[in-house]
């Protein structure tokens, strides 16, 4: 049997851009896709603290340093400029695997900088990125 669990997240981001005439997925600050250790074309959950709703779709990278949340394709219909989106993915596990698994959470902050990464395997501990300290 395999669990499907939360694998990660990147937890408030800013919706920068919004392209209807691009082919689909989410285009993602490379910098942020790897603290969340989200990888490029990987399936995420797309949730629209905004307007509450809800899509799949792929990530593709975007520049480094640029904080760009461009949401590409139909999702451009359900998104707007200035939207707050969570994106999360999930991962295929054993009853064994999820038992050993910590997920991890990238909070950003309104410009879409790395505000905190809260690493679940220490409950309730947020580090901050810039000083890779634990804060209380």
């Amino acid at each position: 049997m395999k669990l499907t669990m939360f694998k990660s997240k990147l937890h408030q981001m800013v919706v920068t851009e919004a392209n209807l005439n691009y082919e689909g997925s989410i285009t993602i600050d490379q910098d942020l896709l790897d603290a969340a250790h989200l990888l490029p074309y990987e399936k995420v959950q797309v949730l629209n603290i905004t307007n509450g709703s809800r899509l799949e779709t792929y990530t593709i990278p975007g520049e480094r340093g640029s904080r760009v949340c461009c949401m590409n394709g139909a999702a451009a219909r359900l998104t707007q400029v200035g939207d707050r989106v969570i994106i999360i993915s999930y991962a295929e596990m054993t009853p064994e695997e999820a038992a050993e698994y910590k997920p991890r959470t990238v909070v950003v902050d309104e410009n879409n900088d790395p505000k905190s990464i809260i690493d679940y395997s220490q409950p309730e501990t947020t580090f901050d990125l810039a000083t890779g300290l634990a804060l209380k």
